[in-house]
């Protein structure tokens, strides 16, 4: 029997790995199918209940193989329903997934990485630092667990929680081609939206793999300003990123970017940013979100008011620009992405130095020695 270090996780395997699979084992591709049915669409993990895979297929299943589901080590519920769940991976490591309901639909907040490298100063994650990348098991494993947890079915997907979905590219897609299958989530790629700070080579190589919906984390409209807010603007500036993502939409005249914009308050939210805004976006199919901080500790960043912010917004709307302000949701619940995996390490940390501060050496024999040779 293989160690579980070496076991398969097959939520990491989408329609075409999964039949692979099956093919290694000495079975015809549709098992495969029926595996990605049993995992996605029914939610069973029990490869015993699997009652329609052959028996020496489910034991060589439970011999080689493993359905990793992260464990909820925290959970917050907001007065408004929405909850936020912070989850431990098999190595330890912890990230946050955020449920918000809607009427007629829910949508879920998935993380791609642990932590980020993208250091964004207005970000709670960036302050974390970054730790890896998620696999495709541990993204799709977070839509599993919302929909267990909740009882109820996500209808809507969006790659904004901890991380870069774009510098996770592989793991990304195949977890959002999982999302999509007819056989496992039956996710519309309308009701799926990866997030991105903007990645251009990543970008345009998304644009040949996947037709989900763009969100671009812009924030500033001219490259100095959004040098200082999202510093992989340095190596990728304004005129690339615009039409990389006007590209990314041209087949589909329906279609438009969504602009996420951080309402910061006297550092992108006069008037003189909203025409700057409106000059970069001209000729762009454009839906701009408009985000009320969320500050978190440590910031200098303060929320701009919500004088501000509609001032801001009817500016955009009378050039003709799509343009709503993002309903606060989970404001009461720690909702800057990072900050409540953040506090419960923090918290964690302070356990475990008050635990080994109160540690104290075990009595000693008469020979001077701890009682069976350590201390406790």
């Amino acid at each position: 029997m293989e160690t579980a270090a070496e076991r398969i996780d097959l939520l990491s395997l989408d329609r075409e790995g999964l039949e692979a699979l099956a093919v290694k084992f000495g079975y015809k591709t549709f098992q495969g199918r029926n595996l990605l049915k049993w995992i996605h669409k029914h939610g069973v993990i029990d490869f015993e209940a699997m009652t329609d895979l052959p028996q020496r297929l489910r034991d060589q299943l439970i011999e080689q193989t493993e359905i990793r589901v992260p464990e909820v080590v925290f959970e917050q519920p907001s007065n408004d329903g929405t909850v936020k769940w912070v989850v431990e991976l098999h190595d330890g490591q912890r990230i946050e997934s955020v449920y918000i309901p809607e009427e007629g639909r829910s949508t879920l907040c998935v993380s791609s990485q642990v932590g980020c490298a993208l250091d964004c100063s207005f970000c709670s994650t960036a302050q974390q630092g970054f730790n890896r990348n998620l696999t495709a098991g541990e993204i799709v494993a977070q839509v599993w667990v919302s929909a267990h947890r909740m009882q109820l079915p996500v209808t809507n997907v969006v790659m904004m929680g901890m991380g870069e979905p774009l510098a996770n590219f592989d793991a990304v897609v195949t977890a959002m081609n999982l999302m999509q299958d007819d056989l496992g989530l039956k996710l519309s790629k309308h009701k799926i939206t990866l997030s991105t700070s903007g990645i251009v080579p990543a970008l345009n190589k998304l644009r040949e793999k996947s037709d989900v919906c763009l969100a671009v984390s812009l924030h500033a409209a001219d490259n100095a300003l959004r040098d200082e807010l999202v510093p992989i603007n340095k190596k990728y500036p304004l005129e690339e990123l615009i039409p990389a993502c006007k590209e990314f939409i041209k087949n589909d005249k329906r279609r438009k970017i969504t602009w996420e914009y951080v309402m910061l308050d006297g550092i992108n939210d006069t008037n003189k940013h909203a025409k700057a805004l409106i000059r970069l976006l001209e000729g762009v199919p454009s839906k701009i979100n408009l985000i009320p901080f969320n500050p978190f500790p440590g910031t200098d960043y303060k929320t701009s008011s919500p004088e501000r912010v509609d001032a801001f917004r009817n500016k955009l709307m009378k050039a003709g620009l799509f343009t709503v302000t993002r309903k606060t949701r989970g404001d009461d619940i720690d909702a800057a992405c990072g900050q409540l995996v953040g506090r419960v390490q923090d918290r964690s940390r302070r356990q475990l130095r008050r635990v080994n501060s109160t540690k104290v050496k075990a009595p000693s024999t008469a020979t001077g020695k701890p009682l069976n040779g350590e201390v406790r």
